[in-house]
C-alpha cells in the first residue's frame, strides 16, 4: 500500500468507508509511478547534477540515479558556448573545482571571489540594475572536456563559470545570467550544503 493511503486509512474512524472520503477514494485509484533512474553516466556509482539549458532546470541525483532534488535555474541570456567573452553557459562535462561561501548569511555579496560584508537588496539592484550581482553561494565549475570546455580559450574555470546565488530581481526559469547558472538563495544553500566538492556536472543542452 502507498505510504501516504496507508498513513490516510489508519486515520480513519474504523467504522467509516474509505468511499466516504473522496481524497482516499482518488489515491487509491492513482497508478503507481515507477522512479525514473538516471546513473551517473561518467563516474557510475557516483551522484551528480545535470543542468537543463532547455527546460531550465537543475538536477542533482543520488548515487543510484535517484533525482533528490530539482531546482528552477537560469542560465545565459545569450545561449550556450564556450569560448572566452562569450558570456555563454559553457555544454559539456563540468566537475565542482571550488565553494565559496561556508556559513555565510543568505544573499551576502561575493566579489571576485571574496565574500564581502554587504547584503544584496532589492533596492541595491535598483541603484545600480546593470550590475551580475553574485550572492550567498559559489560552486566553481572547471570543464572536464579537453578543447570543449578546457583549455585555452575554452576554459570554464578561467572565465569563472559558476553556479550560484542569485538577487530576487531574476526571473528564473528563463535565461537571464551573462554565462554562470544562478540559483535562489535558499536553492543553492541547499545544493551546496548536500553536495561534495569534485561532483560531477553535466550542462546539458537539448534537456
Amino acid at each position: 500500500m502507498k505510504p501516504l493511503l496507508a498513513t490516510l486509512l489508519l486515520a480513519l474512524p474504523c467504522w467509516a468507508a474509505a468511499s466516504e472520503y473522496p481524497l482516499v477514494a482518488q489515491l487509491q485509484n492513482l497508478p503507481l509511478q515507477p522512479v525514473q533512474l538516471k546513473p551517473n553516466p561518467r563516474t557510475p556509482g557516483a551522484p551528480w547534477i545535470e543542468v537543463g539549458v532547455q527546460s531550465q532546470r537543475l538536477a542533482l541525483y543520488d548515487e543510484r540515479g535517484i533525482p533528490v532534488r530539482q531546482f528552477v535555474i537560469s542560465t545565459a541570456s545569450k545561449g550556450v558556448g564556450e569560448r572566452v567573452n562569450s558570456y555563454q553557459t559553457p555544454r559539456g562535462w563540468h566537475k565542482v573545482c571550488e565553494r565559496i561561501g561556508d556559513g555565510i548569511a543568505r544573499d551576502t555579496i561575493i566579489y571576485r571571489r571574496q565574500v564581502t560584508p554587504w547584503l544584496y537588496t532589492p533596492q541595491l539592484h535598483a541603484e545600480y540594475p546593470n550590475k551580475d550581482w553574485i550572492l550567498t553561494r559559489i560552486l566553481w565549475l572547471c570543464g572536464q572536456e579537453p578543447g570543449l570546455n578546457q583549455g585555452g580559450e575554452v576554459d570554464s574555470y578561467d572565465r569563472a563559470i559558476y553556479i550560484h546565488g542569485a538577487g530576487s530581481h531574476v526571473a528564473f526559469g528563463t535565461p537571464t545570467s551573462r554565462g554562470c547558472v544562478r540559483m535562489s538563495g535558499d536553492d543553492i544553500i541547499d545544493l551546496y550544503d548536500i553536495t561534495p566538492n569534485g561532483i560531477d556536472v553535466l550542462i546539458n543542452e537539448t534537456l
